[in-house]
């Protein structure tokens, strides 16, 4: 497995990450062959988040996975906080609390990152500090950083937070690639170029933020899967053509668009089938020619100007 830097930090980290919310969805014996098989990819970095199955996924996993000091040693583990039933709360009392609810579900003493998982209207960022400089100070996390959030937020927090933030998790795909589109479109008249996000990826590129795009094979809002998908006829067919071409599956190929990328991008792959999990695994072996990647982009539906 093809290993990066996590954003400005020192923490070499897999190209792709295991993202932990539908674990629930496991008997227990699955859900230890799917970690085992996980950890033989050299996948090791696990992300999770304190409302996935209520709490009930960081317990799963750490019972699959045999959480004990030598094993946590070699794995890598990424949490988030801040969302409550209707509403957002990146108050420090919360984050506290919810960091030692998700320390104690994965039976573990530490986290290696903990991002903060939807932008509060309400955030304090001064309480944000205060919240990171004890988990900091405590040792209960030792990388920071945030999901969702523009350029102006993170700046905002960051005015505040003497800690760099080393990730920022955001929704990206091949049909769902504004962030991408709306640099291409620049100055166009068109629908792909408007601004949606502040240019949140060339900000991240220029502060060493690395970006994890979450529902990488997605379209819409979770409306479904565009592999195989008879909604996306000629994207499908282009990416099946590049995926016999490099004697792999459809899904190496979705996958290595995204790690194509000159940003380091590290998606975090939501499935819990070994079979699929070691096809995204692959495509760190697989480098697209500029070519190909772009004719993956225009089959998408996305008009160069």
């Amino acid at each position: 497995m093809r290993t990066i830097k996590l954003g400005s930090s020192s923490l070499e980290v897999p190209v792709i990450a295991v993202g932990c919310m539908r674990i629930n969805s496991l008997e227990k014996t699955e859900a230890e062959r799917f970690v085992q098989s996980a950890l033989e990819e050299g996948a090791n970095f696990f992300d999770h988040a304190d409302i996935y199955g209520g709490g009930t996924c960081e317990e799963i996993f750490a019972d699959a996975i045999h959480m004990n000091a030598e094993i946590r040693e070699k794995i890598i583990l990424q949490s988030k906080c801040g969302i409550r039933k209707g509403m957002f709360d990146f108050s420090k009392e919360y984050i506290l609390e919810s960091v030692d609810g998700i320390l104690k579900r994965l039976n573990t003493e530490y986290l290696d990152v903990l991002l903060l998982h939807r932008p509060d209207a309400l955030v304090e960022p001064e309480a944000v500090a205060e919240a990171f400089d004890t988990l900091e100070k405590s040792g209960k996390v030792r990388h920071f950083g945030v999901s969702n959030q523009n350029p102006m937020q993170i700046q905002l927090l960051q005015k505040f937070v003497k800690q760099p933030l080393v990730a920022n998790q955001l929704q990206l795909s091949i049909t769902n690639a504004n962030m991408i589109s709306n640099g291409i479109n620049v100055n166009m008249e068109n629908d792909s170029a408007i601004n949606r996000d502040g240019s949140i990826l060339d900000f991240c590129r220029l502060n060493e933020i690395t970006i994890q795009p979450w529902s990488p094979f997605q379209y819409g809002f979770f409306e479904g899967v565009f592999l195989g998908n008879d909604k996306f006829p000629e994207l499908n067919q282009q990416i099946d053509e590049i995926a016999a071409k490099y004697e792999v599956s459809n899904t190496t190929i979705a996958t290595a668009w995204l790690l194509r990328h000159p940003a380091h991008m590290q998606p975090v792959i939501g499935t819990m089938n070994i079979d699929r999990l070691k096809d995204c695994c692959k495509a760190s072996e697989v480098q697209l020619t500029r070519e190909e990647w772009y004719r993956i982009y225009r089959a998408a539906g996305n008009i160069l100007p």
